[in-house]
């Protein structure tokens, strides 16, 4: 039964690793598709998403179904524990993901307009931290995942500093509101994506030494 055991946390790690290579593309191409002015990309993005829906559940199904099967403990229960969040905020990266996308699709229905100026070094500071959380989950490093935790710091940053930029161009351009706003929903969204990676990286870290670090900012250091 063991080496049975064994095989299920193994299928259920690639199917995770699956769904992690899923979301990372998704939002790849919802960045992709704010910069480069394309409806046609967002809506690959939006279009996708019921197949990332169904491979969460499918990820969640496995966990519920190794719990009640074996009744894990130690290192194995928090494994599956840990999978079972990461298999929600991968989802969730996901759903922020069509939010981004959506977003896009208004923006490339009108004339293209110069982005905030932060807005390109904000979304590849997220797909590094959404890449190096996933790199941390495959290699059950705790030092990329905190790198990950000390990363959102900068992220937070670079969005107060385009908050403020977008602000100062509503008070310029009042008639430019509806557009503005939609460019400062795609840096909310981005900043969620980097929280949502920040859980991942957590997770990584209590898989592989047992410990919680949800709210203590000094771990990260």
């Amino acid at each position: 039964m063991a080496q049975h055991f064994l095989r299920e946390i193994e299928a259920l790690k690639q199917k995770l690793l699956g769904l992690s290579a899923m979301v990372e593309e998704r939002i790849a191409k919802a960045i992709d598709s704010v910069v480069k002015h394309d409806a046609v990309l967002a809506l690959e993005v939006v279009e996708g998403d019921n197949e990332v829906d169904q491979m969460e559940v499918d990820v969640e199904e496995d966990c519920l179904k190794l719990l009640a099967l074996y009744q894990p403990v130690a290192v194995d229960l928090r494994f599956v524990v840990a999978v079972l969040k990461i298999n929600n905020d991968l989802e969730r990266m996901a759903d922020k993901a069509v939010n981004i996308a959506r977003r896009a699709e208004y923006l490339a229905q009108h004339p293209r307009q110069t982005l905030p100026s932060n807005l390109s070094a904000m979304a590849r500071e997220v797909e590094l931290m959404v890449r190096r959380s996933l790199d941390a989950l495959v290699q059950d490093d705790t030092i990329v995942a905190r790198q990950v935790c000390a990363d959102d710091r900068a992220v937070d940053r670079l969005n107060r500093e385009i908050h403020r930029e977008i602000q100062e161009q509503i008070r310029a351009n009042p008639e430019d509101v509806e557009r503005l706003v939609h460019t400062l929903s795609v840096a909310r969204h981005l900043e969620r994506i980097g929280d949502l990676a920040t859980n991942v990286a957590e997770d990584v870290i209590y898989t592989v030494e047992g410990e919680i670090v949800r709210h203590r900012t000094k771990a990260y250091a």
